[in-house]
């Protein structure tokens, strides 16, 4: 038994701790006291049913603590989670929590392994173990889904580890191979910035695919063409493939808009230009969505949820909020119906709590994804959800 200190109780950190814990000893090192209230007592601080049910009923060697000396003590692995906000400014990620927690390993762990899975840019990793002479510095990537976390990592199409020294990494790998369901998990060892890049571009060339279809539902829009029938007839070549081809508001979430950026900014002084569309065309098609709601003259405009996508708890870069800014700011009256948001307004807009209530107050709902709740105000809906619709 293998004892691990996971840093950060986010869907990555929570489905990694929930996973090992299976069959390791695994402590949670978190700063927010009710998520570490919430792990000890065996309840999911986000929303992932998997991890809910692990919880409830798998016999997991887990606990969590904000003692940073406790939580790191004798850990013989250090998997670092923490967040990594894209920061305009810097034009860079913020990697201060990783530092801050690398700091922590070296003070309380000087021997464990460290694991970074928060994303990086590119070059980070050997750059900082050069710059504090670690030899125990590895990236990890996640290719995880906000609120199928943990399914994704008990049905891991890849296992990747960026590392110069091959033993660590097969071990590394080997730990949440054994943990998983999967028999024939391929490992990929790495060195560090490869895998930096093979996160950022994965997701990058994610963001393309959702791109390339919201533009083919712009054109089949503006040019009065069906844009489910010409969705239909490309994804018939299997090359091209019938999934991830629904239009939505644009790219959203946690990881796409961010990593997208951050590919960017790493591209500087290297020749490029699909990778600035892909930047550029989110804005540009939020742009578009606005603008057709807006050419409905709507007095009141409904934002139904704010979450990036259905089963998520996270607000983060919703492409909704993309839009909801950009009709107000031409002065369209606006109000907003999320259940999970505690506060009454959202953007100097009203939250409304009473679904029947909104759907009253509004002239129009605009939602992402299509819902069976809405079916009774068909008529009021604007949405570009063309596979979804009831």
């Amino acid at each position: 038994m293998t004892k691990i200190c996971v840093i950060g109780a986010g869907y990555v950190g929570m489905s990694l701790s929930v996973l090992l814990a299976v069959k390791n000893e695994v402590t949670v090192l978190e700063i927010n006291n009710e998520r570490v209230k919430l792990i000890n007592e065996r309840k999911s601080p986000i929303t992932d049913k998997e991890i809910s049910e692990y919880l409830a009923t798998k016999q997991l060697n887990l606990k969590a603590t904000d003692n940073a000396a406790k939580a790191l003590s004798g850990a013989e692995f250090v998997i670092i989670a923490t967040p990594t906000n894209y920061d305009p400014k810097l034009n860079y990620f913020d990697v201060s929590s990783v530092l801050s927690s690398i700091d922590s390993v070296l003070k309380f762990a000087p021997n464990a392994q460290i694991i970074v899975k928060s994303t990086l840019p590119v070059g980070f990793t050997e750059e900082t173990a050069a710059k504090l002479k670690l030899h125990t510095l590895h990236f990890s990537p996640e290719f995880l889904r906000e609120g199928l976390a943990l399914y994704d990592n008990l049905h891991p199409s890849r296992i990747i580890v960026g590392t110069h020294n091959d033993a660590v990494g097969r071990t590394f790998a080997n730990l949440l191979k054994e943990s998983s369901l999967e028999k024939d998990v391929p490992v990929l060892i790495i060195p560090p910035t490869e895998a930096e890049s093979v996160k950022l571009f994965s997701n990058t060339y994610l963001a393309l695919r959702v791109s390339f279809f919201n533009e083919l539902d712009t054109y089949a829009a503006k040019k009065g063409l069906d844009p489910k029938s010409i969705i239909k007839g490309v994804c018939l070549d299997p090359r091209i493939g019938d999934f991830y081809n629904n239009p939505s508001f644009g790219y959203g979430g946690y990881c796409l808009p961010k990593d997208t950026k951050q590919l960017l900014a790493n591209f500087e002084h290297v020749p490029n230009c699909l990778i600035k569309a892909i930047v550029e065309a989110n804005s540009i098609r939020k742009d578009f969505i606005a603008d057709d709601i807006l050419s409905k003259n709507p007095k009141t405009v409904g934002i139904y949820r704010l979450i990036m996508k259905s089963g998520s708890d996270n607000f983060r870069a919703s492409s909704i909020q993309g839009v909801m800014k950009r009709i107000k700011a031409k002065g369209v009256n606006v109000i907003v119906y999320e259940p999970l948001l505690k506060e009454d307004s959202f953007f100097n807009s009203k939250v409304v709590r009473d679904l029947t209530a909104f759907k009253n107050e509004c002239d129009l709902i605009i939602t992402n994804r299509m819902q069976k709740e809405l079916t009774d105000v068909r008529d009021k809906i604007y949405t570009r959800d063309l596979f979804h619709s009831i």
